[in-house]
């Protein structure tokens, strides 16, 4: 997707703050161990643009407040309190509406300032959290615990060297990747 947002320090006519969007995944999970697979979520389609404000209250771990069109009515902008995972292609773009400045806002709009953003983004902070939410590494666990700070890419090595020693990918699926210090047990081959 390309943007057509102003580069460098241009400020485009009518722009009225910038705001990190993200779209919603093609596939979500849900359920115990996240094994069951959806298209988009249930207030959101696949790829619905979705305005995320700065955080002023914490929705709780992992979810983040978002603003876009709901799936029922294309018209008109809703806040929703969305899962962090089931958004990617995170960027920055520019708000021109006054529609979309009232759900930013919510509680706090000032109907005798329709045009302004109560708590902007800059756009240094915005695209910040982007760079940082599309940076597809990903935390691992090694023994059942897990290791936030311990990062490797998408897809993840089948071999880990840390600290001295060689773990081995046991397991990975939408909770990322399980580490073993066990090796992978030898496959019997009859003999012929």
């Amino acid at each position: 997707m390309a943007d057509t947002e102003p580069i460098g320090d241009e400020t485009p006519d009518g722009l009225l703050g910038w705001c990190l969007v993200a779209n919603v995944a093609r596939e979500t999970t849900r359920g115990e161990g996240g094994l069951d697979i959806q298209r988009g979520t249930k207030h959101f389609p696949v790829g619905a643009l979705l305005w995320i404000p700065p955080t002023i209250w914490d929705p709780g771990p992992g979810r983040w407040r978002a603003v876009g069109r709901h799936r029922g009515n294309g018209r008109r902008y809703v806040n929703m309190v969305v899962r962090a995972d089931d958004l990617e292609n995170f960027r920055v773009k520019g708000v021109y509406s006054e529609g979309l400045v009232r759900g930013l806002n919510g509680y706090a709009h000032d109907p005798a300032a329709p045009r302004t953003l109560q708590n902007p983004w800059t756009r240094e902070r915005a695209q910040s959290w982007a760079d940082g939410r599309n940076d597809l590494r990903e935390s691992i666990v090694i023994d059942g615990r897990r290791h936030p700070k311990i990062r490797v890419p998408n897809p993840p090595p089948a071999e880990l060297q840390l600290g001295g020693e060689i773990l081995h990918l046991s397991q990975y699926g939408t909770r990322g990747p399980h580490y073993s210090r066990m090796p992978p047990p030898v496959e019997w081959v009859p003999e012929t």
